[in-house]
Parts: C-alpha cells; structure tokens; sequence
C-alpha cells in the first residue's frame, strides 16, 4: 500500500498511526473507540514499543524489554477508560511499592500505604507526609491535571501545590530531611528522570512517581509488560482498529491515503518521514530537540531469589541500589557531562517475587538493572552492576545462571524512539517539560501535537517527545486523538 500523492483518491482510512508503543496504541484506540476507521503501522515484528517482553535468553523466562513497573500505568486515565481489565491485563501490585537498599544491612521502603511509609521513616515521616505524601481523593486530581500539556489547569489548587515543590531542585526540596536515608530515598525515585539533583524542577518527577506510590502502589503487568499491548491491541481490535507489522515507514509517500496521520515516534523520525512537507518552522525545532543520557541495561536468569540481608527488598519488584545521597549525585552529574560514572547507582528490580508466572514453570528467577550512562554509550556497565548488587547481596554472583547485557547504543537500535539509548524520548531539562515538543499559543486547550503540515486534515506527532513526556501512560495519544476526533 502506498499513498497515492497529496488530493488524489479517497481517503482509505479515517487515521494511520505510525509506531505500536504506548501512546500510538491509546491514540488508535481512542479513535476506534470513536467510530474511526484506524490502521496501526509497525516496523517490528511485534506491538509494543518499550512496553514489549521476551524470552531473550531463550530459556523460556519472560523478560521486560525496557518498561518493567508501571506506577502511571495503573492510574492513567486512557487505560482506564479502554477497561483494559477487561482484555486480559492483570495489575500485581506489592506490598512495599519500592525498597532502596543502601547495602547489606540497611534498607528503607516505600510502602502502598502511607502510614507504613511514615512509620518506617521515622523522625521524617512528619515530613514526608507533608511534602510527598497524597492521599486518595487527591490522586486523581493531580493525575488529571499533570498529565495534560501546559496550560490553565482544571485544579489550579492542586497544581499549584505540586507546582511549588515540583520547581526546586532536589538538593534544595530534600533538605527538609532529616536523615540521609530518607533524603536518598527521594533522589532515587527523582532520578528516574535522569537529571542532576543541583538542576531546577528536578523534583517534579520524585513527587509525580510517588503520588500513586502509597495509594494504589507501584504494579508490575502479569506475565510481562507486553500484556498491557497486547490488552490495548485486544481492546482496538473490538473497536474494528487493524495493526500491520513488519512495515517500516521511511517516507510518507508510502503510507495509504488517510483523513489524519499520528507519529508515535521520535521526533528525528517524525521529521525524516514527513521530509519537505514539515514546515520549516517546525522542523527547526524538531531538529533543535536534544536527546538526554540513556541507560545501560542487564537481564538475569537466577537459580535463587536475589539472596538479599534484608527483607524489605523480597516483598517488593523494585529496588534502587546506592549506598548514598552523593552516589547518585555523582552519578547523575557525570551523565550530564558526558562521563561514564566510577561507580553506578541502580534501578533494579525481581519481578518473579510477586509474579512467578514469568519464570516459565522453569524453576528459574528472573531479575534486571540499569543505570544510567552518557547517551549513545557503548560501555557494558554489566560487570558493575552485578558488584553493586553482591556488594548488598553477598551470593548473588553465585545464583547467576546467564546474563546479557543491552548497552545504550544497542537500545536506541532496537527501539528507535530511544535515541542514543535515551528511554524518555527527550531530555527532561526544564524547557523540554515545559514545552514537549513545543509550546502552545491556546493556554485553554493547549496543543503541542499539532506538526502544521498543510493540505491534511491532520499530522500529529504523539509520542513520548510530545506532553506530557515519559512513561507507560498512553496520554500523549490520547491527548493527540482528543485533538483529532475534534478536527
């Protein structure tokens, strides 16, 4: 099927969404849900985007590609109006939402009720309560409100609550901690953005991470996260939504003729396909967009749990490893230059300690970690990872059955939407949050995804790029097809 050229024929489908991930898979749902007629593209052989799993050693475990835990997931608004329960997805949601172990004997939690999480904090529970701390009633309004693009918000209250502490730094905001452990605690949820802690609204993240933290938990999808695509496939499917795999999209020329066009894409792609046909204004900034650091990454097959000291990180699927505060400050402010860390500080996780079906009925245990690294890295950061791990677990090298490390380069080739191994399709500066990938002129009904190509009714760009930015959510398609059911 190619496009047959610009006003010429009708228009075989009312959208064509590039791209299976996250957000192109909500965007096509939601339009099919609407009574469109909607064709997904997708250049692998699989849906999912960096929602897909694998038996990637081919010992018949299950492994999470990229996205492994899902504390957006659960609370986004888009899955929750699909009923994605309803084709098959199953949440698992631990006790303790995240454990951060400092090293063999000292481990701090955050738990799916915010008493524990106060309890087990101490002195700075008070504290934590106060600043990170949202309670049910509240969540919603916050989610609501935060995963929308910038403009006039529908809770100005609540966002401007969050607004205030989002805009500090961590090294500012975590100075209401008494206690290193705690202020550790918040730098590792913080850090999942990849910024230096020194960097204005590094907060934002922590405090958004955790919002759902001690209400509804941090849950793992049963079986893998390639259930959530393959629920959101399932749900687009009833719909009468179709999905061809296998097509990788270079030009636009090669797309069927339809009403409107939605890229689920990096923008440097998004560019490429849309060639002379992007104004030239956009295609600045679409060429302008900086990438951030990216991550290296390690999958295991265990014979044996992780033989953790202490118990905190056996009831939960997410763990950070560092020994400090300054550990992960160091860290980040070496990626930020460019430089490969001495020493990496952990996102980890042991997904088989709550959902065993992912072992296969192999008898194994699986486990995976990353850190972060300069973007387009080369470096097998494996052999470090697996030291900061026995360092805390001392046994774990034994345990180890196989592992394969995926470094940021080789991410950014198998998941073109990662450029340079970059999994939040975007540096998260302040500007790039703030105006992802652009900022609108409409505060009242802001629309970043809009590209301007002229003589379509509609080209959007849907991607994580687009507001309001990272994670497995499906807003920035959802967002995008609200726009386009109302073209």
């Amino acid at each position: 099927m190619r496009r047959s050229g610009s006003g010429r024929g009708a228009a075989r489908w009312d959208a064509v969404v590039v791209g299976s991930g996250p957000n192109g898979l909500t965007a096509a749902t939601k339009l099919a849900r609407a009574g469109r007629s909607v064709l997904v593209i997708e250049a692998d052989d699989t849906v999912g985007g960096g929602m897909r799993s694998a038996d990637i050693f081919g010992a018949g475990t299950v492994h999470d590609v990229c996205s492994a835990v899902h504390p957006l997931g659960r609370v986004s608004p888009a899955f929750a109006e699909f009923d994605l329960a309803a084709h098959g997805l199953r949440w698992v949601t631990p006790e303790v939402s995240l454990a951060h172990v400092f090293d063999a004997q000292r481990a701090v939690a955050v738990y799916r009720e915010l008493a524990a999480t106060t309890a087990g904090l101490g002195g700075d529970g008070r504290a934590w309560r106060r600043l990170v701390g949202v309670d049910s009633s509240t969540l919603p309004m916050l989610i609501d409100s935060v995963l929308r693009p910038l403009g006039i918000p529908r809770h100005p209250m609540v966002m401007a609550r969050f607004g205030l502490k989002a805009l500090r730094s961590v090294d500012g905001f975590t100075g209401a901690f008494d206690d290193e452990g705690t202020r550790t605690l918040f730098a590792g949820v913080a850090a999942h953005a990849i910024r230096p802690l020194s960097a204005a609204a590094s907060t934002g993240p922590g405090l958004l991470l955790l919002a759902p933290a001690s209400v509804t938990g941090w849950p793992i999808a049963e079986g893998g996260s390639q259930a959530i695509a393959d629920a959101l496939v399932s749900c687009l499917r009833e719909a009468g939504g179709q999905v061809q795999t296998g097509w990788r999209v270079r030009s636009f020329d090669e797309l069927p003729v339809a009403r409107q066009y939605y890229f689920d894409t990096s923008t440097s792609d998004a560019a490429a396909i849309l060639g002379d046909r992007l104004p030239r204004r956009m295609r600045r900034r679409y060429e302008r967009w900086r990438f951030g650091p990216g991550v290296c990454k390690v999958d295991f097959v265990l014979s044996e749990p992780i033989p953790w000291r202490s118990a905190l990180p056996t009831r939960t699927a997410t763990v950070h490893v560092a020994e400090g505060y300054r550990q992960i400050a160091d860290v980040e402010a070496a990626v930020a230059r460019g430089e490969h860390p001495e020493r990496p500080w952990l996102l980890a996780g042991e997904p088989t300690r709550i959902d065993p079906s992912r072992a296969g009925g192999t008898g194994r245990h699986i486990a995976w970690a990353y850190c972060h690294v300069p973007n387009g890295s080369t470096r097998d950061m494996g052999a470090a990872m697996t030291a900061e791990i026995e360092r805390c677990a001392p046994g774990f090298r034994d345990v180890i059955v196989e592992s394969k490390v995926v470094t940021a380069a080789e991410l950014g080739e198998h998941e073109p939407n990662f450029v340079g191994g970059d999994i939040g399709s975007g540096a998260a500066s302040l500007w790039q949050v703030l105006a992802r990938p652009r900022l609108s002129a409409n505060l009242v009904n802001p629309n970043p995804y809009a590209t301007g190509v002229p003589g379509v009714p509609g080209v959007y760009l849907c991607s994580s790029a687009t507001a309001p930015g990272g994670g497995v959510h499906g807003m920035s398609g959802y967002r995008a097809a609200e726009f386009g059911l109302s073209a």
